[in-house]
């Protein structure tokens, strides 16, 4: 999986994790096969102590965490069961509706403090 490129053209999700966290030890697995059958999507693993100068002030308290972004436009952020349905239906849905609103809100405060350190 490739580094989190702020101006990349498509599709990317982000997982927000943490090393001692073993929902997301046992996750990555899942959520790297999924990013083999899905090659027009960039899947990016970020680790939130390795890389905490990324994430600002933003506070993760669920894990998994995932930032759905069509662009540059986020199209989800939040914590997702971690089994590869669940991203498979929600990146269907998004992307059934390219250019909609978001799911969830993300702060725009956070979303430009991210784009421009990614």
């Amino acid at each position: 999986m490739t580094p989190v490129a702020p101006d990349a053209p498509g599709w990317r999700v982000v997982c927000l994790c943490a090393a001692w966290c073993r929902v997301c030890e046992a996750y990555q697995p899942i959520f790297e096969a999924l990013a083999r059958r899905h090659p027009e999507v960039g899947f990016h693993w970020l680790d939130i102590e390795d890389e905490a100068d990324v994430l600002g002030d933003l506070d993760v308290e669920t894990f998994p965490c995932l930032l759905v972004m069509e662009g540059r436009c986020p199209r989800f952020f939040g914590p997702l069961l971690p089994q590869p349905e669940p991203l498979e239906r929600l990146l269907a849905a998004l992307r059934a509706s390219p250019g909609g609103p978001p799911v969830v809100s993300l702060s725009a405060a956070w979303l430009a403090h991210f784009q421009s350190r990614s």
